[in-house]
């Protein structure tokens, strides 16, 4: 007769219990007498037999556990949580990668915008009011030349400061290390046919927007074009009957302008190493030249108190009239709209389209000397931060209180506001921003450029470095409040 297990979880052998209830089915078995009772039990153990003790092949139970794992591990809930979840993830990644294209294509159609507004000289990027007042211990001072520095202009990468002073030598600077990477030293009077360089005061120069030409002027009348990179001369430029007093590069090519005190200007192809064209029109010396990307240029026409614009092609000018005083300096701030400032004290903002200042702030930098005899500050030089809103404006007296001041340009260039000023002891000569905005930089002396009426003995010549710090959104966020 076959022996019966009963299984229990755990343990594998048979219970007294069990071998109980065996003996008592195999009784049951053999007594016709007791069919109910044989009946009743029998089928109590063939359930308890069936379910512990039948043997399971591995198909069974891997189905069955599969089976299992399905209905405790998910839920119909949890299915469709999990769906839901999937769909949500689809949905913002798609979202993430439509607002990818959405700002590269804002960001395009941004870019190609301004493009447009700086052809037609209505570009004006809103950073002024981000700019703080720099650290005092922050302001460098470059010194080497031994004379009141008169000019400078800054590289393209703005790694390096070229400058140039009445004592007829030229410095470039490394912007980085603030040391001199190479000087080309004045020469005296009377040494022109053998000396390469200067033998006169420098008072204006250049560089072309691709950082590969420098010219200088000087009060020989002479134009020297130089290769920026070796500062290795190359060429000689003559014609002028005056003192060469303004020079600018045309944007993005290698056509000159140059200003002088014969009241002439000049048009030069330095490529060519070949002189273009001759245009008259002011009365007066003129003091001061710029240009951009178009065809002409601007100039500030001293005494004769007049601004002109001219246009190279058509051979024109415009001639806007404002100031009060001799107009001394003048910077283009784009292609429509420019900056001047004048010895009555006064700065002006212009616009190509209309004859008279769009804005004018008179005594800009305040008046020095004792009451009654209050004098304002004489503007000498003016910068400014092209296609944005942000101009600079250096003062001159016999007074050692000196300082450049930065200004904001309301909107439409209409209305000057001042942001902040900078004490720079001595005359600042010569004013120019970096084409990043992250520094200014001021040529100051003991003396004015163009003369000898007063000296400040406790100024030094040199360069004066100004970083220009922006507040972060998280600072404007705070001054908001």
């Amino acid at each position: 007769m076959s022996s019966f297990f009963i299984k229990k979880k755990g343990n594998t052998n048979v219970s007294k219990t069990d071998e109980k209830s065996v003996g008592t089915k195999r009784k049951v078995d053999g007594d016709s007498g007791s069919k109910g009772r044989a009946k009743k039990l029998n089928s109590r153990l063939n359930e308890e037999i069936s379910s512990d003790s039948e043997p399971e092949s591995p198909a069974v139970n891997k189905k069955r556990k599969g089976n299992e794992e399905e209905e405790f591990e998910e839920t119909a809930q949890e299915k469709k949580l999990r769906l839901a979840k999937l769909y949500l993830d689809q949905l913002r990644e798609e979202e993430e990668k439509k607002a990818e294209d959405t700002f590269e294509t804002d960001l395009i159609a941004g870019r190609l915008q301004e493009e447009v507004l700086e052809q037609k000289g209505k570009l004006q990027r809103l950073v002024a009011k981000d700019f703080l007042p720099p650290d005092a211990a922050d302001v460098r001072l470059l010194r080497g030349h031994k004379l009141p520095v008169t000019c400078l202009v800054i590289s393209p990468d703005d790694k390096y400061i070229f400058s140039a002073a009445k004592d007829c030598s030229i410095i470039k600077w490394g912007v980085e290390s603030g040391k001199k990477l190479h000087t080309i030293a004045g020469g005296r009077k009377g040494t022109e046919d053998r000396h390469v360089g200067h033998t006169a005061h420098i008072l204006c120069m250049a560089i072309s927007s691709d950082g590969k030409y420098l010219a200088t002027g000087d009060m020989n009348k002479l134009i020297m074009i130089w290769e920026a990179a070796t500062c290795k001369h190359l060429y000689k430029f003559t014609g002028h009957r005056g003192p060469v007093s303004g020079l600018s590069f045309r944007k993005g090519s290698h056509d000159l302008y140059s200003a002088s005190h014969d009241r002439s200007i000049k048009v030069w192809n330095v490529d060519e190493n070949a002189y273009v064209e001759t245009l008259f029109g002011h009365q007066d010396v003129i003091t001061g030249l710029d240009s951009l990307s178009r065809e002409r240029c601007v100039t500030a026409g001293g005494r004769d108190r007049t601004v002109r614009v001219w246009k190279i092609a058509e051979e024109s000018q415009l001639v806007f009239n404002g100031h009060e005083g001799s107009i001394d300096c003048i910077q283009l701030i784009n292609e429509e709209h420019m900056i001047s400032g004048a010895d009555d004290g006064s700065l002006a903002l212009w616009s190509v389209n209309k004859k008279k200042p769009l804005s004018t702030v008179k005594q800009a930098h305040g008046c020095h000397g004792d009451g009654g005899l209050e004098q304002p500050y004489w503007i000498s030089a003016v910068a400014a931060l092209q296609n944005t809103d942000t101009v600079a404006s250096g003062a001159s007296s016999c007074s050692h209180n000196s300082k450049v001041q930065l200004w904001r340009c309301g909107e439409g260039f209409r209305g000057l506001h001042p942001l902040f000023s900078v004490p720079v002891p001595g005359f600042v000569n010569s004013l120019k921003f970096s084409n990043s905005g992250n520094f200014l930089v001021a040529g100051v002396g003991q003396e004015h450029r163009l003369g000898r009426w007063w000296r400040i003995k406790e100024a030094k010549n040199g360069l004066c470095i100004i970083p220009l710090k922006r507040q972060t959104s998280e600072q404007e966020a705070t001054n908001g409040q």
